[in-house]
């Protein structure tokens, strides 16, 4: 595999007090994991989630507002971006999206409206008008946190769409019709005070979901099929995001408060931690992996952290450290 781009999503002082300018791009080392940073090509407020189309080379980001927003850059030489177009998600601080496997559409999760929106994507990866906006309905016991449906990520599969919903404690089931309108299907319920927040698919078909308000990680079957919860972490945490490892054997999670990536071996029926390793930084809130590396985007130590993968036992290894404002997604253009 060759080298390719990296674009990493930033807060800015829109959102929280982030120090970010927008979207920045890096070169990707393959031979040593390292980013040779380019800095910012996109000035765009709070981009937190990034995603690449299937087929075409554009850039989407979610503009994390009051009145969400997402925004598509085309990718040009050395990643440049020029911009294609910016649409309202209709809700509140999106903070995920995705694009369907055909390429057609782009989907948003809402986060403080508890909704997701569908946009058309023309021939070239442009977002026309929102042809869905479906509402979530529900509520969980942890106080303002799930006071009402906080959608946290959208997930469009060549069979349906998975929408998890940190307040009311579900993964909503969609399909996504050939005009973009979401169907409602039946709804995976968990625990009260769980958070589900994202969503890791394994190579077999089976699932493991982040849960942030109750520090735990899930394991799912293939059918959402609740089967067992283990501890996040040593101490109990805040977990963030979850990625499987290449070769399907090890899962790794990020820990907010504590400010570790969790190691779980998962080739067997219930994910056994093997390791809990530093994420050298504070506040780990996105996790990607690209060959041999695993990227850490340690939000509020402005760092995105390389770490070495063990091919044996799976624990990472700090081998590079690279500064960059208020970091809350990395996505590995060629890799992902």
């Amino acid at each position: 595999m060759g080298g390719g781009l990296v674009f990493l999503g930033c807060y800015t002082p829109e959102s929280g007090g982030g120090r970010g300018a927008g979207v920045v791009a890096a070169r990707w080392e393959p031979a040593t994991g390292a980013l040779d940073l380019i800095g910012v090509v996109a000035e765009t407020p709070s981009p937190s989630f990034l995603a690449r189309h299937p087929a075409l080379p554009v850039l989407y980001a979610v503009n994390e507002l009051p009145e969400g927003r997402v925004s598509a850059w085309a990718i040009g030489a050395g990643g440049s971006l020029a911009p294609l177009g910016s649409r309202s998600t209709g809700g509140g601080s999106p903070c995920h999206l995705a694009v369907s496997p055909d390429g057609r559409y782009l989907l948003s999760a809402n986060y403080a409206s508890g909704s997701v929106a569908v946009h058309a994507l023309d021939a070239n990866g442009v977002p026309g008008e929102r042809t869905a906006l479906v509402q979530h309905r529900g509520a969980g016991p942890m106080g303002e946190r799930q006071e009402g449906p906080h959608a946290h990520m959208v997930r469009p599969e060549v069979e349906r769409v998975l929408a998890v919903d940190l307040g009311a404690d579900r993964i909503f089931r969609y399909r996504l019709t050939e005009v973009g309108d979401l169907e409602p299907g039946v709804e995976a319920r968990f625990r009260g005070g769980t958070g589900p927040r994202h969503l890791a698919r394994h190579p077999d078909g089976r699932y493991f979901l982040a849960c942030e308000l109750d520090g735990t990680l899930a394991a799912l079957g293939t059918d959402l099929a609740f089967r067992q919860h283990v501890p996040g972490g040593e101490r109990r945490g805040q977990p963030s995001e979850l990625v499987v490892g290449l070769d399907g054997r090890f899962l790794y999670l990020a820990n907010r408060g504590p400010d570790t990536v969790a190691v779980f071996d998962i080739t067997g029926a219930v994910p056994r931690r093997v390791a809990e390793v530093s994420s050298c930084g504070s506040s780990p809130r996105h996790l990607a992996i690209a060959g041999g590396y695993l990227y850490v985007a340690n939000e509020r130590s402005d760092q995105v952290i390389v770490f070495r993968l063990d091919p044996v036992t799976g624990v990472p290894e700090p081998v590079g450290v690279h500064e960059t404002a208020s970091p809350t997604c990395v996505l590995l253009g060629e890799t992902s």
